[in-house]
């Protein structure tokens, strides 16, 4: 039997399994893959016209996964796709918060050396039912097949359901177990009118290799809500669910209109240190700042530019794969795009409603930014002792590394002590 779970995204429902003017230097950044249960969300929306590319973390065996997605319609074989994995990391890569380095220059006059380091179609199913007898079973139970075709590795139906309790017993007698809590998190949709697009992978279009990476699945449609589902990503939460979602619009950024979206912390000083523990230090921060629920907003930028680039720019036909239809090849050199990041975390018990977002004209550049300075570590050009400027960047120094230990203390909840036994450990001993 096929384990139907609910996990982060724009209703996805796994079948099973666990299912995220710079003159510096940019060395790592905080990408989905730092939070174990999350999904990446690219959302085009130009219009009414909507294109969602969905990305779970899905971890399990090929064979026993699948999504039930609700849609405003029944989408047609043309509205549904494919999309590379590389596609999507790469505009994660590109929008994440990131972790950049300055160097101080020898207070004595001399310039200090810049160094930059490395960072690390639809088979029969069981019972021998033949196609038809399979309609009809459905819609005895108030459920219609709308649609069967093929997507790549998936097999895909189109459903709608009169009630939500036969929607539930057709997917059983299919043989996927719902957890506890779906038929309450169907009812609402069914309500609603919504459809419901179920992708499950067929094996033998798959691949042999039964952990082959799943491929992002992309759904078109035209609606006037602008608008993300995320009820039925709760049911079988087991503790905090990481959703991180990239808008691709044309004006400028995209707002949660029903939940307050704070702004992560930004363009602060951190110890030298936090690059060894950068996935740590944003997960501690991010928590500290969003608790188990809330929104924050980790980018927002024209996709014209960037400063500092986190990854190169995505090309053409990267931005036409993820439905950006407005970009040509005459504009893409500087796309007009405007990209916002979202990252939305909730349990179970939190956040009742669905998404609900708008388009706004702030074109307000923003970034999650965390700046180390490394303190002066070449040679010494002068008498420390006596040399005015010497002295004051000596001074200064010792306050700015308590200072930077201080905040990261307020940013993470590490503890005063640990800190700073890092940062002795990780600059000249002239500085302790």
């Amino acid at each position: 039997m096929r384990f139907l779970s609910f996990v982060t995204g724009f209703e996805l429902l796994a079948l099973t399994g666990p299912v995220s003017a710079f003159c510096g230097f940019y060395v790592a950044r905080a990408d989905g893959e730092l939070f174990n249960k999350s999904s990446k969300v690219i959302y085009a929306r130009v219009n009414e016209r909507s294109t969602i590319t969905m990305s779970s973390d899905y971890r399990g065996e090929a064979a026993e996964f699948a999504m039930i997605v609700p849609t405003p319609s029944v989408l047609e074989r043309s509205q549904v796709s494919t999309v590379k994995t590389a596609t999507v990391d790469h505009l994660d890569g590109y929008t994440a918060p990131r972790l950049v380095e300055y160097f101080d220059y020898d207070p004595c006059g001399g310039m200090a050396p810049v160094v930059v380091e490395e960072v690390p179609v639809i088979e029969e199913r069981p019972g021998g039912q033949t196609k038809q007898e399979r309609r009809d079973g459905a819609k005895a139970l108030g459920v219609k097949i709308e649609r069967e075709y093929a997507v790549g590795s998936y097999d895909i139906l189109m459903l709608s359901a009169k009630q939500s309790d036969g929607l539930v017993t057709w997917l059983t007698q299919e043989g996927y177990k719902l957890p506890n809590g779906a038929e309450d998190a169907l009812a609402g949709y069914v309500k609603m009118g919504m459809k419901f697009f179920v992708a499950k992978v067929n094996l033998e279009r798959h691949s042999a290799a039964a952990k082959q990476e799943l491929e992002p699945l992309q759904i078109s449609f035209t609606s006037k809500d602008f608008m993300l589902p995320i009820q039925l990503g709760k049911v079988n939460a087991d503790g905090p669910q990481d959703l991180l979602i990239m808008m691709l619009t044309k004006k400028g950024r995209v707002e949660i209109a029903n939940y307050a979206t704070k702004e992560i912390p930004t363009d602060v000083n951190v110890p030298v240190f936090v690059q060894q523990v950068f996935p740590q230090f944003y997960r501690d921060m991010f928590t500290k700042a969003v608790g188990d629920h809330g929104a924050a907003l980790e980018y927002a930028w024209d996709m014209g530019w960037c400063d500092p680039c986190a990854a190169d720019p995505l090309s053409f036909g990267e931005f036409r794969e993820l439905g950006v239809s407005w970009v040509t090849k005459a504009n893409a050199d500087v796309p007009p795009v405007y990209v916002t990041r979202l990252h939305v975390r909730y349990t179970r018990n939190s956040m009742e409603q669905d998404l609900m977002f708008r388009e706004t004209d702030n074109r307000e550049n923003f970034q999650g930014r965390y700046v180390m300075n490394h303190p002066y570590d070449g040679e010494i050009t002068c008498d420390w002792s006596k040399d005015e400027n010497a002295r004051q960047y000596l001074a200064e120094t010792r306050k700015r590394l308590k200072d930077e230990g201080a905040e990261l203390r307020q940013l993470t909840g590490w503890g005063i002590k640990t800190i700073m036994a890092n940062i002795a450990k990780t600059v000249p001993a002239r500085y302790r």
